[in-house]
């Protein structure tokens, strides 16, 4: 991750400024993220204040960190600044057009209480901030780099720095990367034949480091080193970019020669110590040249990142189309906490009807992001994200709690018949946090118990899910199974586990309604709910033929686009108090 991408992050983490910079490069320093917090909110006090760009404090303090602001012969000079400071000022007040302080950049002053509730209202400081930012880090980074050239023109001299120099790890891996990318450079231009970046890590590497030890993950790492050393030729040039992610570049004449390569690099390093180690290869083949090579180097990163969780395969070549996910994933996980935090995620209800009676007998609570630049966020979009990072227990969290205000709302104007019902992630049958939630939100909102229901979808793990089930089920709630017919143990889950209804898979239906055999199917599934006293739900009815056949095999409750969309709850409350008299 770039200093630009972790400051990107903690910035839309609620931290300021000042410490969203100083947090980027925390890590050059070895200084974990909670320590340069404490340093870099104590170094810029004054920016609290609404005076100096935060910006700038935290840039100093890097400059501080990185060069040592010490002159033996001026003391006046070491206590009041030297050239480098006076550099970056200089620098960021002519990026900025003069706009040094905050309340400048931001358009208002946050020491006073009334315009800091406005900057938060319209969300200046991630409107704002970011400018500030990339200008600070670009400023940096090209400091840093001149610095590390005075001092260290090359390799050779870099290993004359003694080794208790605290900056000395970052200095060589900043030179190494330089003569990586001015060897690559060279390569480029002189060769005609075509050239290659392949990026590549050790799958679960943390995994390694947890079971054997740092030293052990070190080890592994010289390994590799060395083995690139073997199976690289004059002409191949590589890189380890940071903790276990490598880039080789190479020439190639055609795609299978640069198989071959990576096979071969690959048989070398797959086994170290009696220890089988998995890697993924992400691989960008040049097609334009004059490109930069950073972004060439981004591209192969992100065919990595693509494959990283495909168990059949371990290389992947770069596609347009990974730009466009990796880039939405990272817009996703960036955002997400502020989405919590401001209110962006909206619960959407979609009604349960009656086919016989024609009325609402009850709704799903379905999640909504309306994200105040990029406007509407579908579940399909964001869901997969936050289910594999573990933010969606947050979001449930959310949801569920949403779920039992609105429920709470309804039952204050007399509507009791309009139970809510709130999907169960998976995450939550790995402990029993869930269920204290729960009760903890029902007790606090003081709604009856059985009008927030429960969807556990079918196809989780079976004995995680009976077990869980058995314990909500203890607890008192209404459990609905849900995606019935979309796995293959729906019987299995359903003979163990006490649900008390049966949601109908859309896809399910779709399948059975195509042939007799289908809805001969149907109709027994349909009869066996009834013999065993659980109530039937059929989603994504769309059509009046599905309404009829539903009601041919006495299935009465509907939910899908043929009576209502998901819609937001103020539109859903109007209808729900229409159909009461309300």
């Amino acid at each position: 991750m770039t200093h630009k991408e972790k400051a990107y992050q903690l910035l839309h983490q609620k931290y300021h400024c000042s410490q969203a910079l100083f947090g980027a490069f925390a890590g050059d320093f070895g200084l974990d993220l909670k320590t340069a917090f404490k340093i870099s909110t104590c170094f810029g006090g004054g920016m609290r204040q609404g005076g100096t760009c935060g910006c700038i404090t935290a840039s100093m303090l890097v400059l501080g960190m990185a060069l040592g602001f010490y002159d033996a012969q001026d003391r006046e000079l070491e206590m009041y600044g030297n050239k480098k400071t006076d550099e970056f000022i200089h620098r960021f007040t002519e990026k900025m057009n003069g706009n040094v302080y905050c309340r400048d950049i931001l358009g208002k002053d946050i020491s006073k209480p009334e315009e800091m509730a406005v900057i938060r209202q319209d969300g200046l400081i991630l409107q704002k901030c970011p400018t500030a930012l990339d200008i600070s880090i670009d400023i940096l980074e090209d400091m840093l780099a001149e610095h590390l050239k005075d001092i260290a023109e090359d390799a050779m001299a870099l290993e004359d720095i003694p080794e208790t120099d605290e900056m000395h790890s970052v200095l060589k891996n900043m030179s190494r990367l330089k003569r990586f990318r001015r060897n690559v450079n060279n390569l480029l231009y002189s060769t005609s034949r075509s050239v290659a970046f392949i990026q590549f890590d050790i799958r679960k590497f943390k995994i390694v480091n947890d079971l054997y030890g740092e030293k052990f993950g070190d080890e592994v790492l010289d390994f590799i080193k060395n083995q690139l050393k073997e199976c690289c030729n004059e002409k191949q040039y590589f890189i380890n970019l940071r903790s276990d992610v490598f880039m080789v570049v190479t020439e190639y004449d055609r795609e299978e020669q640069l198989l071959e390569f990576i096979h071969h690099l690959d048989a070398k390093i797959r086994k170290f110590k009696q220890v089988k180690l998995q890697m993924s290869y992400g691989v960008y083949t040049v097609e334009d040249k004059e490109m930069e090579l950073r972004q060439m180097e981004d591209r192969a990163a992100m065919a990595r990142k693509s494959i990283k969780n495909n168990i059949l395969v371990n290389i992947l070549f770069y596609r347009e189309q990974f730009k466009e996910n990796l880039y939405n994933r990272k817009f996703i996980e960036e955002n997400m906490q502020a989405a919590i935090a401001e209110r962006q995620f909206l619960m959407y209800l979609q009604p349960k009807y009656s086919i016989a009676q024609n009325k609402i007998i009850g709704a799903e609570a379905l999640v909504r992001w309306n994200h105040p630049e990029r406007g509407m966020i579908y579940p399909n979009e964001f869901i997969p994200v936050i289910e594999e990072n573990g933010f969606v227990k947050r979001v449930d969290y959310y949801i569920w709690e949403e779920a039992c205000r609105f429920i709470k709302k309804c039952v204050d104007v007399g509507i009791t018949d309009c139970p809510v019902s709130v999907n169960m992630s998976r995450v939550h049958l790995l402990d029993d946090e869930c269920i204290y939630k729960l009760s903890d939100m029902i007790e606090r909102s003081g709604i009856p118990k059985e009008l927030l229901e429960l969807e556990i979808t079918e196809t989780a793990d079976g004995q995680q899910v009976s077990l869980k089930a058995l314990q909500l089920k203890e607890e008192g709630f209404t459990l609905l199974m849900d995606d019935f017919g979309s796995g293959y143990s729906s019987l299995n889950i359903l003979l163990e586990t006490p649900f008390d209804v049966i949601k109908l898979d859309r896809k399910f239906m779709e399948n059975m309604l195509v042939s007799g055999k289908g809805r001969l199917i149907l109709e027994q599934v349909a009869s066996m709910a009834d013999r065993l006293d659980l109530g039937l739900l059929a989603e994504g009815v769309e059509t009046e033929d599905q309404i009829e056949l539903l009601k041919n095999i006495g299935c009465d409750q509907v939910q899908g686009y043929f009576y209502a969309k998901p819609m937001p709850e103020d539109e859903f409350f109007a209808q729900l108090k229409k159909q009461n008299g309300k």
